[in-house]
């Protein structure tokens, strides 16, 4: 499985080695497949058997699953049912000597994303992998530009939603473009003519007494007991920073 760089496995949004969760009972298959897909770029957990990755599965977030389908405690078919009723939507590629069409029926209408018939070719199992990660990730990395994050507050513009500490706080719609352009100017002083502006469109001798209005409403559901978000700049205008930043 040696490959250029440029063939190389597709990378998480943070950079990190896509990890895989491979779970197979015959161990000789097992070794060979860590070993492999390890050599190839991926960060490898394996499980031998249905409850072993059902366990690994809560306790560590994967990228995709490569799965058995026969295994000697619940079978693989049944493991990819329970992740998906438990809200996992990790894509899950079966490993199966089962081709039959009511077999493959019963994969995918329990959650798989793709199959590989045994006895396969490490090279084949790879670019399944591959094929999948690269759909997988782009849409993660596309979520992740959607979010603006600044300490414990969040916003995801796509959703136009923002939490605070995980709490998530109801905001009006110009309340929210405020608070969206400070953030994508966090730690810089906006005047109020250019919030004006941006936020309400107005020209330069539009009314900046809103800005001070709309500031006040944020600061009142944002901050709470701790340090102001938005920090008054006088005679300049407001900027949003860290909280250690704010004082």
């Amino acid at each position: 499985m040696s490959r250029s760089d440029q063939d190389r496995p597709p990378r998480r949004p943070d950079g990190a080695a896509a990890r895989l969760l491979v779970v197979d009972d015959e161990e000789v298959l097992l070794d060979l497949l860590r070993d492999a897909l390890r050599f190839a770029g991926y960060d490898v957990t394996t499980a031998a058997t249905g409850y072993d990755a059902l366990r690994e599965a809560k306790r560590h977030s994967f990228d995709l699953v490569v799965l058995d389908v026969n295994l000697p405690d619940i079978g693989g078919f049944d493991v990819c049912r329970k992740l998906r009723s438990d809200g996992d939507d990790t894509p899950v590629v079966y490993l199966t000597a089962r081709d039959a069409p009511e077999d493959l029926r019963t994969g995918f209408t329990r959650g798989g994303d793709d199959y590989v018939t045994k006895p396969f070719s490490l090279e084949e199992l790879d670019l399944r992998i591959q094929a999948i990660l690269r759909r997988r990730l782009a849409s993660a990395a596309e979520a992740e530009s959607q979010r603006l994050v600044v300490g414990d507050l969040v916003v995801n513009d796509d959703a136009h939603r923002v939490w605070l500490a995980e709490e998530e706080i109801d905001l009006s719609p110009t309340e929210y473009r405020l608070l969206h352009y400070l953030m994508l100017n966090e730690g810089r002083v906006l005047s109020k003519a250019q919030i004006l502006e941006r936020v309400w469109q107005y020209d330069f001798d539009g009314d900046g007494s809103v800005v001070e209005t709309y500031v006040s409403y944020l600061r009142r559901k944002l901050d709470g007991d701790g340090p102001s978000l938005i920090r008054t700049v006088r005679g300049v205008g407001y900027a949003l920073r860290q909280p250690s930043e704010s004082a």
